[in-house]
């Protein structure tokens, strides 16, 4: 923008300068030439009241062909008639430059980060069609490849470069050898590969190589951005159905552990509850040894609690039904089961 600015001051004084002295320079000779007539006025248009304009005009003139302004973002390579080889060796760099008018002529190169991309997407990439690398991996797959290089052109090698390609490096030298180094770098990978994680190795790969290959022709490379890969629909497909199975026995086999798990479970419960079990019996049977009386209560305690019935002494080894004995009327015995306490039972005939 400022380049611009500068450039346009400096043209439009020089045209109103040209401008300027024409209307100076016709006005003069009209009037000489009614004073004095033909000979004399075209005589007079070579004296010093003509000449000074014409010198001011053409001083604009050659200040505004002389004077180069560089931007920050630019760098400048001044073709020049009158230097070995056409060019001047060194580049110039940002801020104000003198060139001989005429004899030297400034071409300005951006020094600033460009991306060249070429995808699979019409419109994606600098062109407007299907600009993706189609490749072939070593097992035979064919791929499409989208990728993105972003790069700039190297400041001190701008003479070279344009020596060498002029504005043409981004389509006469990038693009075609990203595109041929890719396809060399991919048939070295299977399938299988491209699609798994040595996919970072392929972009790491070319990305170390392709550096190399730009420096050498005076050009900067940032990254070399993989952006997308696609393969045919029938190995995608087959991809996708190899997928499912795997995904289908993973979930076969979560729900053979779950079960597993469960039946693992369940078998832990029991044997714990044999264990309680086990250690409850042993408890009892200690109290049993101690106490053999415990037997004919735990007897009573589990007969049904619609049936009344009465104690008797441990000697007695059957209890009888008391209708089939013919008693109807309500009895109260009293029978000491044990050497220490008297128990006191009411049985009442239905």
């Amino acid at each position: 923008m400022v380049q611009n600015n500068i450039d346009l001051i400096l043209n439009v004084a020089a045209k109103v300068g040209w401008a300027l002295f024409a209307i100076y320079a016709i006005t003069f000779f009209l009037v000489a030439v009614r004073k004095s007539g033909w000979a004399p006025a075209v005589i007079r248009l070579f004296s010093f009241r003509v000449l000074l304009p014409l010198m001011l005009a053409l001083g604009i003139q050659l200040l505004s062909m002389a004077i180069v302004f560089v931007l920050p973002q630019q760098v400048g390579v001044i073709v020049s008639v009158i230097s070995p080889g056409g060019v001047r060796p060194q580049p110039v760099r940002a801020g104000l430059h003198w060139i001989i008018p005429f004899l030297e002529q400034d071409i300005m190169y951006p020094i600033s980060w460009q991306t060249y991309t070429m995808s699979s997407t019409p419109g994606e990439g600098v062109r407007l069609t299907d600009d993706s690398i189609r490749s072939r991996t070593s097992d035979g797959q064919e791929v499409s490849l989208d990728c993105s290089i972003i790069f700039r052109l190297d400041q001190d090698q701008a003479v070279t470069v344009h020596v060498d390609w002029q504005e043409r490096y981004a389509e006469d030298f990038v693009r075609p050898v990203v595109r041929a180094i890719v396809r060399r770098q991919v048939s070295q990978f299977t399938a299988r590969e491209v699609n798994s994680s040595a996919r970072t190795d392929l972009e790491a790969a070319l990305d170390r190589i392709l550096a190399q290959e730009f420096n050498d022709k005076g050009l900067v490379l940032d990254q070399f951005l993989l952006r997308d890969i696609a393969f045919t629909p029938e190995y995608s497909d087959a991809v996708e159905s190899k997928q499912v199975a795997l995904e289908g026995q993973a979930q076969t086999e979560y729900e053979a552990q779950q079960m597993r798990n469960l039946a693992t479970g369940r078998a832990d419960a029991i044997e714990i509850e044999a264990n309680a079990k086990a250690a409850a019996l042993d408890v009892i049977g200690v109290a049993l040894s101690e106490n053999r009386d415990l037997i004919t209560y735990e007897y009573v305690q589990k007969l049904s609690p619609n049936i009344k019935v009465m104690l008797v002494p441990s000697s007695s080894p059957l209890i009888l039904s008391l209708p089939d004995m013919g008693i109807t009327d309500e009895l109260t015995a009293t029978e000491s089961i044990s050497g220490t306490m008297p128990i006191t039972t009411t049985v009442t005939t239905p």
